[in-house]
């Protein structure tokens, strides 16, 4: 590992100042589970490594009046186990249960999961159909950035020089709505995803679907939308051969690639398949909770 100087900030100003100040080659650190493994083997090589997880705004984990608040450095596991998330977003607590290993949940983060930019990210998609926001700050002051525009390719973010992740904020969940993501790798634990989806839908009074939202993970160089499986579901009733039809629709609208892990022909085949289980799941949800 190449020699770096290492920095402790206590306050979001002070970490701003510091990236800000040296520029591309300083990297924030929070859990360093993706971080130091690319330091080790010189993907990375920061001459300047900023540890982030004593800033009291990145540690912040509240269900307030506006929505989930989850800051940059909060653990997985932190958030897979907390009360709120599971009673009401569910489908984060799922996936962020799903990140690595047990000891990995503990060190990782959901912003760094974010922030890594891997296609492959399985806290992505459902934030994306939960219509979260990325908070960023940096020496222009803060801005707001949709999760689904937050990656903008493999390793890549809209993060610009000495901009810092602080929290994730996820709306309130609405009325009569329920999400779901599934993925399939190889193995239990410790294994990239191959191919992921998750989905939300929302009914309105007449038991229509008023809102769908497909989002899928390592089928496309960052988390995809399927827009036109969207359009599929919304204002129409429930139904086995309408669920069949967005998974369809959600399998064309990928771009996957072939690779050691699959081909592409069949990470389009898992996406039909965890699009329609998801989206059953989602309406078993509403049908127990009717």
């Amino acid at each position: 590992m190449k020699a770096f100087e290492y920095a402790a900030p206590r306050t979001l100003a002070q970490a701003i100042s510091l990236l800000a100040g040296v520029g591309p080659s300083a990297r924030p650190l929070a859990g360093g589970t993706d971080l130091l493994p690319q330091m080790r083997y010189r993907r990375a090589q920061p001459s300047l490594v900023v540890d982030v997880k004593g800033i009291p705004e990145l540690s912040r984990l509240e269900y307030a009046r506006d929505g989930l608040h989850i800051g940059a450095a909060v653990p997985l596991a932190d958030i897979a186990s907390h009360p709120d998330v599971q009673r009401f977003y569910p489908v984060i607590a799922a996936s962020c249960g799903l990140v690595g290993s047990v000891q990995i949940r503990h060190r990782g983060t959901l912003g760094g999961n974010l922030c890594n930019a891997a296609p492959s990210a399985d806290t992505v998609p459902g934030l994306i159909c939960l219509g979260a926001r990325a908070v960023v700050a940096g020496p222009g002051g803060r801005r707001r950035v949709a999760v689904e525009d937050f990656c903008t390719g493999p390793g890549q973010t809209v993060l610009g020089p000495g901009e810092l992740l602080v929290e994730v904020v996820v709306p309130r969940p609405p009325a009569r709505s329920a999400a779901a993501y599934l993925r399939f790798t190889p193995r239990q634990e410790m294994d990239l995803t191959v191919a992921g989806v998750a989905s939300l839908l929302v009914l309105d009074g007449r038991g229509r679907i008023s809102r769908a939202r497909v989002a899928l993970s390592a089928v496309a160089p960052t988390p995809l939308r399927a827009r036109r499986a969207e359009a599929v579901l919304e204002g129409q009733r429930p139904a086995v051969d309408l669920r069949e039809r967005a998974a369809q629709a959600a399998a064309a609208e990928c771009s996957p690639i072939s690779d050691v892990r699959s081909s592409a022909e069949y990470r389009r085949h898992l996406i039909a398949v965890l699009a329609g289980r998801t989206l059953r799941a989602c309406l078993e949800a509403l049908s127990a909770g009717a």
